[in-house]
């Protein structure tokens, strides 16, 4: 398995894990092709976007934004924002763990003090993959739950 940054000519095969997401429930969008070019390839507050690829597969992926005055999801300017898609067909290969590693380094890169993710409630096994990462529950905007994680 090689990680790689993301490119724009990976938009359709993000778009089929977003998909796959969406149809096991651990991801709810409407577009998954305009989700990801919008949040994950075209962003301008990107600091990055990992791709976990094997044999010419993509797996999986993790963005990585700066969080601005003003975000859509309250996060403290400054801050990273991080969001993990990882195909359901490929489940318990530790394949947001080694996508994580290479974001923390990219964080501590880009001198953010801390990492933040938001999770659906009803989605335990994200709930449990960041808490697994050392993510702490810091608040609960709804039937969200949103995690921080220190960058040393």
């Amino acid at each position: 398995m090689i990680i790689r940054l993301a490119k724009q000519c990976d938009t359709e095969s993000l778009s089929k894990i977003q998909k796959q997401m969406t149809v096991s429930e651990k991801h709810k969008s409407s577009d998954p092709a305009a989700l990801v070019l919008h949040y994950y390839l075209q962003n301008t507050n990107k600091v990055l976007c990992y791709v976990a690829e094997e044999k010419g597969e993509l797996l999986g992926f993790q963005s990585l934004q700066r969080a601005e005055f003003d975000n859509p999801w309250g996060v403290k300017p400054g801050w990273g924002i991080v969001g993990t898609h990882v195909s359901p067909l490929v489940a318990k290969r530790d394949i947001g763990r080694i996508l994580f590693n290479e974001t923390h380094k990219a964080a501590s890169i880009a001198s953010l003090p801390m990492l933040e993710a938001t999770i659906a409630a009803d989605n335990p096994e994200a709930l449990e993959y960041y808490d697994a990462l050392g993510f702490q529950t810091y608040r609960t905007p709804g039937n969200l739950i949103s995690k921080c994680y220190k960058v040393d």
